[in-house]
């Protein structure tokens, strides 16, 4: 049995209103690693009102499995699924890094469940002016997982592609704040994610980046290219078909 049923079986049994204490004696933190096994038994176990007042709390951890609880909602097309999004999309904007890696992991259970969904989702975040819903789009998506399908594959390295456009297009004086330094972090690695799944059609794009003359964009492909996931398509020059394609649902 592993940590994440256990943790779901101990959930069932207990009242929801001990949860919160049980979660703080359980998340790992402090330390380096939140416990994302709990979390995730949390989101499978929890309903709207345990995740709503897991939210409303002021600690970082119990808002994470809210916001991860949240992705469950969505990905189970109950009701209201744009008021989920809306959500979402203001979580996106957290000032603290683990609620916001919490709304990438609940889209990555939406596109799980309903991948063309995430994948426009993630379109039309992508064009949002802040940086930070940008990067829960372009870290939603780029998820290896997701990426079997040649169309998702393509689509995530159009992301990426527009994501750093708009990084790439912010004025010298943003460049040094929170929320695009966050977004180019993501970048750094999401590229690799996304020309990895789809050689054919990243490698091209991944390339002309570095014809593009911006200390950002530089910095975006040199974190990339040391990816061992990209490095070797780098120096081969090779070109392999998307991983084996499995049907987009939806």
């Amino acid at each position: 049995m592993s940590r994440r049923e256990r943790y779901r079986i101990e959930l069932r049994v207990s009242d929801p209103a001990r949860w919160p204490a049980y979660l703080r004696e359980h998340s790992g933190l402090p330390g380096p690693r939140a416990n994302l096994e709990l979390a995730q038994a949390v989101a499978d176990e929890g309903g709207p009102a345990s995740f709503d007042h897991l939210i409303g709390t002021d600690d970082e951890y119990l808002v994470f499995c809210g916001v991860l609880g949240l992705g469950r909602l969505l990905a189970a097309g109950g009701r209201a699924p744009r008021r989920i999004e809306a959500r979402l999309h203001d979580h996106a904007t957290d000032p603290r890094w683990r609620v916001r890696e919490a709304v990438a992991l609940a889209l990555q259970r939406l596109g799980d469940a309903d991948l063309p969904r995430l994948l426009d989702l993630g379109t039309a975040w992508v064009g949002d002016p802040h940086p930070l819903v940008r990067r829960a789009a372009v870290a939603a998506v780029c998820e290896p997982r997701l990426l079997t399908h040649p169309e998702a594959a393509a689509r995530a390295v159009a992301l990426c592609d527009r994501a750093t456009a708009g990084l790439a297009a912010l004025p010298s004086g943003r460049r040094r704040d929170d929320d695009v330094r966050a977004l180019r972090q993501a970048l750094g690695y999401c590229w690799s994610v996304a020309v990895a799944a789809d050689p054919a059609a990243g490698l091209p794009l991944f390339r002309a980046l570095a014809g593009i003359d911006d200390g950002d964009v530089a910095w975006i492909v040199r974190e990339n290219s040391r990816k061992k996931r990209l490095a070797g398509l780098l120096v081969s020059g090779g070109v392999r078909p998307a991983g084996a394609a499995r049907p987009m649902s939806g």
